[in-house]
């Protein structure tokens, strides 16, 4: 389990930066405008610029700065790590990433080391756009057709960054491959996997459908071709879910090269999740729920996949991380919280204390050793899931 600690440090660095500059400013106050009211700076972490989610960020900042002189400053951040390290240090008010918070909630991948632990993460809100969350993208001259023409060409593999590479992994599955059948490229993060691919290095890139740096590859000499995945086939579905249970079929209509009228069979999960702690003020992301909502038709069309955020895509009740106190307040408020949505909603409160308790339990007498500490917290850690009924999750294939 790696970290890339420059990562993690350059994003502190400029966290940090901010968050004095909020001080210095005396930007803390409340900004009222109507009925929201959200401090004066606002800080999201986000993937790298040029990503889809970034790039819904900033088209989210844009109507808060001209509704309510709201700053909302976009952090990026190049991996899992330097997304949430500021999140938990409470320099960051959300993180608008993908899957590495439910790896954040379960301390698994780089966040199973002692340093992390399961952090109580919470959900404020999350996308599901018209495109996807993830899904193979492959250079068009590879020729490869199917999720099987995979096997022995060069895929990407991002440093630092478990959720992206277990999502690689996942959708491997499907075609009954892992790593081991593949010829791996190891890149330095995801804007490097999309120029490994451009390049000619590798042969197949994961992200999100609509994702903007798929443009270039589109219009590069290499092309661009979606692999679908037959949603006929239960067997291979259920294989890629019983690693991801939160990723679920899907037709994508949004995304290069992809016909609306058509579309393709994929897998997509919540991205961008836009994430909080579970102590963050619930004013603050009540308001920030509010502001989403309110100002959907205002953002929707301003950034690829924003459509989204729309509240009827919710699905509350499929949900695999806790909703913050400050978001189910105002989803009872617009009367969308069910009570199917609340008995989901305390499973997973209930998966969360479970594994903070039993890693409380585990690292009191732990190895010191780095491996065989990750090694003795994934058997406790199944354990403990195994002995309530709770999906485990594999971390390996």
């Amino acid at each position: 389990m790696e970290e890339c600690h420059d990562d993690g440090e350059n994003f502190s660095k400029k966290a940090s930066i901010l968050a004095g500059a909020m001080a210095a400013l005396g930007l803390a106050g409340q900004v009222q405008a109507g009925d929201i009211e959200l401090p004066g700076t606002i800080i999201w972490s986000a993937y790298p610029t040029g990503t889809s989610g970034y790039s819904q960020a900033v088209a989210v900042g844009n109507v808060l700065q001209n509704n309510y002189n709201v700053n909302l400053r976009v952090v990026p951040g190049r991996n899992d790590v330097s997304r949430l390290s500021p999140l938990r240090s409470n320099r960051s008010h959300f993180s608008a990433g993908g899957s590495e918070a439910v790896y954040a909630q379960e301390a698994m991948l780089n966040f199973g080391s002692r340093e992390w632990g399961p952090l109580p993460i919470r959900t404020a809100m999350y996308n599901i756009s018209d495109g996807c969350s993830f899904t193979f993208v492959t250079a068009k001259d590879a020729n490869i057709r199917t999720p099987e023409d995979i096997a022995g060409k060069r895929v990407t593999y991002v440093q630092g960054a478990p959720s992206l590479n277990n999502a690689m992994a996942a959708l491997l599955s499907y075609a009954e491959l892992t790593w081991d059948d593949v010829r791996k490229v190891e890149v330095g993060g995801y804007g490097a996997s999309i120029d490994a691919v451009i390049d000619g290095r590798a042969d197949v890139v994961g992200g999100s459908c609509n994702s903007a740096p798929f443009l270039r590859l589109e219009s590069s000499p290499r092309g661009l071709h979606f692999p679908e995945f037959a949603h006929a086939n239960e067997e291979a579905i259920e294989r890629v879910r019983a690693h991801l249970p939160w990723y679920v079929p899907h037709v994508a209509i949004d995304g290069p090269t992809i016909d609306e009228n058509e579309g393709i069979e994929v897998f997509t999960s919540p991205y961008p999740m836009l994430v909080t702690m579970h102590d963050q003020d619930e004013d603050v992301v009540y308001n920030m729920v509010k502001a989403l909502h309110q100002h959907y038709d205002d953002y929707k069309d301003n950034a690829p996949g924003a459509v989204g955020w729309a509240m009827d895509r919710q699905q509350f009740e499929n949900a695999f991380v806790p909703y913050h106190d400050g978001a189910v307040r105002y989803f009872k408020e617009i009367g969308v919280w069910s009570d199917a949505a609340e008995e989901r909603q305390q499973l997973n409160l209930k998966r969360q204390e479970l594994l903070m308790a039993t890693w409380e339990a585990y690292v009191a007498n732990a190895p010191r050793d780095a491996d065989a500490f990750a090694e003795g917290w994934m058997k406790a850690r199944a354990e403990a899931l195994k002995a309530h009924d709770m999906v485990l999750i594999a971390d390996r294939w």
